[in-house]
């Protein structure tokens, strides 16, 4: 390979050949990165790009490859033959030809060839977790329901980890966690209220209980990759993760935005109510988690003459509130909601965007689109599907 051969990327710069965990979507780092890059880095950086372009065009032929990437018939025939090798990718038979010539042999990821284990703690009830293929498909699901004493929550994490590697049947590529709470960059949960935890290193503890390498971020950060590589998601999005708690994930021009403190998205503790108002779990008044958790939303509406689409709409002009300013400024053209649709999807998401409306500049932002994720319950294991293969392959 040749320093020319560095060629437009989509993909961050992945892990060396020998498969070492990185971390392709922290802090102020593009997701799909277009710039060149060192030479000494560059045999991972154009390993990464071949990747990415099996992930999302499918099987093809080496020449196919090459002119996709702009990498040379060398270079993509090493490359190749490397992961290969290294088991991420298989030939597929050969391309059907009418005309004279040697038919083309088709390679494609081995989607099939490994697993990667998902788990979503961030549901009030139980702990989700799940066996995924490469391409992010579900093929076996385990759940368990949260301890009422916060002292056995990290055991039964552990547990069920240990059950979904057992259940994957192939390879586990890695093992993603999309935890509530502020996750540092290095997989340690550095608090999480609704859990009862403080500075729990669960990426290093479940690194150690299974072997594999294991990636730990906030939830909502986790669900914003998997809308952002399986749901079309643009450049400059928020996503609105409403579950046990209330968070959210950022990117602008694609690029993640967890914060110097790795609590970027944490609008759940603002405060939009002046009026008083609920008491909240980390001890202040007018937090809009108060309002908005599934937990809170479940209470009020559950009061004895509570009036349904006042309380939705309520909790949607609260979270209306918090997002005008960052809106305005970071200039998003897109909002993402996940969470339950019964709760979310109707009054509460039209008084959201009528509260946005109001109290940004109409001239830009009255087109801000807000929106329901069509990914359900199953988004933040998807995202932690996206945490492996980014931190695994450079694919995202």
């Amino acid at each position: 390979m040749v320093t020319s051969d560095v060629q437009r990327s989509t993909a961050d710069p992945g892990p060396s050949a020998e498969g070492n965990c990185g971390r392709t979507f922290g802090p102020g780092r593009s997701l799909r990165h277009a710039a060149k890059v060192l030479p000494e880095h560059a045999r991972a950086h154009n390993r990464s790009l071949v990747l990415q372009t099996l992930f999302h065009q499918g099987a093809m032929s080496r020449a196919d490859l090459s002119r996709e990437t702009g990498l040379t018939r060398v270079t993509i025939s090493d490359l190749i033959a490397e992961i290969i090798e290294d088991g991420y990718v298989a030939e597929r038979g050969t391309r059907e030809v009418t005309g004279p010539g040697k038919p083309a042999i088709l390679v494609d990821l081995d989607r099939e060839g490994h697993r990667i284990i998902g788990l979503d703690l961030s549901r009030s009830d139980r702990f989700l977790g799940a066996v995924l293929t490469l391409d992010g498909e579900i093929v076996a699901r385990h759940e368990a329901s949260v301890p009422a004493d916060p002292a056995d929550i990290l055991a039964t994490v552990i547990r069920l980890t240990r059950e979904l590697v057992a259940d994957a049947h192939a390879p586990v590529l890695g093992v993603g966690v999309g935890s509530p709470g502020i996750v540092d960059d290095h997989g340690t949960v550095l608090t999480a209220p609704n859990l009862r935890w403080t500075d729990i290193d669960l990426e290093g503890i479940l690194r150690a209980e299974v072997s594999l390498p294991v990636l730990v971020a906030n939830d909502a950060n986790a669900a914003l990759l998997a809308e952002y590589t399986f749901g079309g998601a643009g450049d400059d999005v928020m996503l609105v993760r409403v579950g046990r708690g209330v968070g959210s994930g950022l990117l602008s021009g694609g690029q993640p935005m967890p914060g110097g403190r790795f609590a970027a998205g944490e609008i759940g503790h603002v405060t939009v109510g002046t009026d008083g108002g609920p008491v909240c779990v980390c001890g202040k008044v007018g937090c809009l988690e108060a309002w908005l958790s599934v937990p809170s939303l479940e209470r009020a509406l559950a009061e004895e003459g509570a009036d349904a689409t006042a309380v939705l709409r309520d909790a949607g002009e609260r979270l209306g509130i918090a997002l005008a300013p960052i809106v305005g400024a970071l200039d998003l053209s897109e909002i993402v909601l996940s969470g339950p649709s019964p709760l979310l999807d109707g009054p509460l998401a039209e008084a959201t965007v009528e509260t946005l409306r109001a109290r940004t500049l109409a001239e830009f932002h009255d087109g801000v689109q807000v929106r329901m994720t069509e990914q359900g319950e199953d988004i933040v294991l998807r995202g932690a599907a996206v945490m492996v293969l980014s931190g695994q392959l450079g694919v995202s």
